[in-house]
């Protein structure tokens, strides 16, 4: 999901507000190359920490070709989101921050020890070191939230969980899930818009699960937070929600260890290269209606933009082995 701030934000996905806005110079287009420089560092990083994971065997289920994993993947989230809107509901707000800060604290966890099994082969120095780090990235982003902070840390979790699921499903699961995600997105924002309800309740909490691109360089989003309906003039930066960077390097992170195609340009595929294309292009489309002021929801664009790269770079090589799983 993407948002505004105060100060004087833009939209950027799930849940946007409508927002009239007209870029006027060339520093009015520095928050949108950024949050596409954003989109690129999270899919390359995904693509360094996914062999490593999967070396590891960090993955979520342990068939990633079982079409059922679609559904888990989608039922736990309607479970998990129904969970918190109750949450939200009986204002129990606490608890709602601390189930964010338990996710993303087990993440890190995996990530860092990921890393750390690079230069150390005992699994408890391994595990300890993971969990100090893990401690301290988490510690930091709850005592010192600023946006630089909160945005270092977000794309290493990005990258960690699209790498986690890039592993868990092969292509044809993982496009039908994004296709899903995508019809999913756009009626929770646009029909129920319970994506919006459950975003305000979460920034309230300022738990870290965005990314803040500021359009001042005075901007705090430790003074100023960010709140979904302010008016245009007391918006200072975008913001985009974990999910949106996080679903279509999914399928980049899995085109990556699945497709069996020939590596054109330092170790990559060109499906893997279109398939970043494409997701840079959606997003690009994303901006675009995000700039004249209409609300969005993020996934249908990005996950759309992302898996139409990777046909054209299946067409391209003639990579089709992956469909042979449909017959």
């Amino acid at each position: 999901m993407s948002d505004e701030s105060p100060s004087d934000t833009e939209n950027t996905a799930n849940g946007g507000v409508p927002l009239k806005t007209t870029l006027k110079t060339s520093k009015d287009y520095v928050p949108f190359i950024a949050m596409g420089a954003m989109m690129i560092a999270v899919e390359i990083l995904a693509l360094i920490l996914a062999p490593i994971m999967n070396g590891a065997g960090y993955t979520a289920f342990d068939d990633p070709n079982a079409f059922e994993n679609t559904l888990y993947f989608l039922g736990i989230l309607l479970v998990f989101t129904a969970a918190m809107l109750l949450l939200i509901r009986y204002k129990f707000n606490n608890v709602l921050a601390w189930i964010v800060a338990a996710s993303i604290f087990l993440v890190l966890i995996y990530i860092f020890a990921a890393l750390i099994s690079l230069i150390s082969a005992d699994e408890n120095v391994t595990l300890v070191a993971a969990f100090v780090l893990a401690v301290l990235a988490a510690a930091a982003l709850y005592k010192y939230p600023e946006w630089y902070v909160i945005d270092t840390l977000g794309i290493l979790i990005c990258a960690g969980t699209a790498a986690i699921f890039g592993i868990s499903f092969e292509i044809m699961p993982i496009i039908i899930l994004l296709v899903l995600l995508a019809v999913y997105d756009a009626i929770s924002v646009y029909k129920t818009k319970h994506m919006l309800t459950l975003a305000e309740s979460i920034i309230r909490t300022k738990a870290p699960i965005l990314v803040v691109v500021p359009k001042t360089r005075n901007y705090s989003y430790i003074r100023e937070g960010l709140e979904i309906n302010k008016e245009k003039s007391e918006r200072g930066a975008f913001m985009m929600g974990m999910g949106d960077l996080i679903m279509p390097t999914i399928l980049v992170v899995s085109a990556y260890i699945f497709l069996d195609a020939p590596a054109i340009f330092a170790g990559v595929s060109l499906p893997v290269i279109t398939a970043i294309i494409g997701s840079l292009c959606g997003l690009a489309v994303l901006l675009y209606y995000v700039a004249k002021g209409k609300p969005q929801a993020g996934l249908p664009t990005l996950n759309g933009g992302v898996i139409l790269g990777f046909l054209v770079g299946c067409a391209l090589s003639g990579s089709w082995d992956w469909t042979l799983n449909i017959l």
